[in-house]
Parts: structure tokens; C-alpha cells; sequence
């Protein structure tokens, strides 16, 4: 790879916008627009690392009021309860409906964790300029991008869980704080991965085989 005619080193790079693959002008970073769409060109997305550890850390803040906090309330006139995510997955597995607590707890615990740590780990290793890997935390990187696009389903098994409980006469089931909490930190994932720019990836381990 020494030497390599990257688009980078050609001094092109894509609009961000329409995806027209133009000529940067260099050390113009915020002067060169797109000849088609008029937006501005970067060579890489501006302040990327530091903006995605801003979403990251303030969605790993809103994790914890998401699964300590109750994320539904049921009350009737005999009596009231709230229910965590995690009082939820158990109430369901104690019931028999292992399939439906298992993908409860996949989809509202595993995954955004998931997306936290591996949003962490591609940050620390840009920071740290390590050439370690590249493809595995560039398809590691897709398949956060890919599960964001699925983030919604988190909220949606919260809707799923609240039909499945047994309602008595004259009652009613109401989103806890920890709903609001759970939105909040499947949109922050989302933002964070939009935010990061993996081609920052590459350029770590061009730098290292140069």
C-alpha cells in the first residue's frame, strides 16, 4: 500500500450531499463547494471524533436512568405497578414466553450496549492512530450503521411488552421515565454513528505503512 494513488492523495473527495466526486482545492477547507449541489466540501466530516464521543457519552449517561428507572406504570383500582426493562424480560420469562423475553432483552439491553462499546472502540482506536485491523473495525463500523437503522424496534418491543401484560378491569399502563431516557439513547446512538467518518479508519493505517 506505500504509495498508493488513494482518492485522498488525488486531492478528490465526495460530496457529502449528492456524492459527486469532485476536486478539493487544498487548504480550502471550507471555500471549495460543490460545483452541483453548492455544499461545502471536507475531506473528512468536521470534528468528527469529537462530536460522536459527545453523543456517545451522553447516550452511556442516559443508559443507566433507562434500565434502572420504570419504563411503564400499570394501575387499576386494586392496586399499582412499574416495571423495569429488566423486571419486564423476567416477568415474561417466568411466564413461559421465553421467545418474546428473549428478544426484549436483545433488543432493549444487548444491542444498544453493543452499539456503545463498539462506537467507543472505534473512536479510542483513531485517537490512538492504530493500524490494527482496519477491515474488521470498518465492517464493525457497518454493522453499527446497519442496527441504527433498526434502533426504532427498541421503542417498538416497549409497545410490544406493554400489550403483553394482563390487564384487570379499569386499568390502565402509562410510559415510566425511563421511556423518555430509551428514546434518547437510541437517537444519540444513531447521531454518533452518522457522525463518525470511518474513512478516519484508513487513513491510520496509511500513515502506518507509509
Amino acid at each position: 500500500m506505500v504509495g498508493a494513488a488513494t482518492a485522498s492523495r488525488l486531492g478528490l473527495v465526495a460530496c457529502h450531499a449528492c456524492t459527486l466526486v469532485c476536486q478539493h482545492v487544498a487548504g480550502a477547507e471550507f471555500a471549495s463547494r460543490c460545483p452541483r449541489c453548492g455544499t461545502s466540501l471536507h475531506r473528512r466530516k468536521p470534528d468528527s471524533v469529537a462530536r460522536t464521543w459527545a453523543l456517545v457519552v451522553a447516550a452511556a449517561i442516559l443508559y443507566i436512568p433507562a434500565n434502572l428507572l420504570p419504563i411503564m406504570e400499570t394501575s387499576s383500582l386494586f392496586d399499582s405497578q412499574e416495571d423495569t426493562i429488566l423486571s419486564g424480560v423476567i416477568f415474561l420469562w417466568k411466564s413461559g414466553s421465553w421467545m418474546v423475553a428473549s428478544i426484549v432483552f436483545t433488543a432493549s439491553i444487548v444491542v444498544p450496549m453493543f452499539k456503545l462499546i463498539a462506537l467507543a472502540l472505534l473512536l479510542i482506536s483513531v485517537q490512538r492512530r492504530t493500524a490494527w485491523r482496519p477491515e474488521q473495525r470498518t465492517k464493525l463500523y457497518r454493522l453499527v450503521d446497519f442496527v441504527g437503522r433498526w434502533s426504532m424496534l427498541d421503542i417498538y418491543v416497549v409497545t410490544v411488552l406493554v400489550g403483553l401484560v394482563q390487564l384487570q378491569t379499569l386499568a390502565f399502563i402509562r410510559a415510566g421515565p425511563a421511556s423518555v431516557a430509551f428514546g434518547g439513547v437510541v437517537v444519540l446512538t444513531m447521531f454518533a454513528a452518522l457522525t463518525f467518518d470511518p474513512r478516519l479508519i484508513w487513513d491510520s493505517a496509511s500513515n502506518q505503512d507509509d
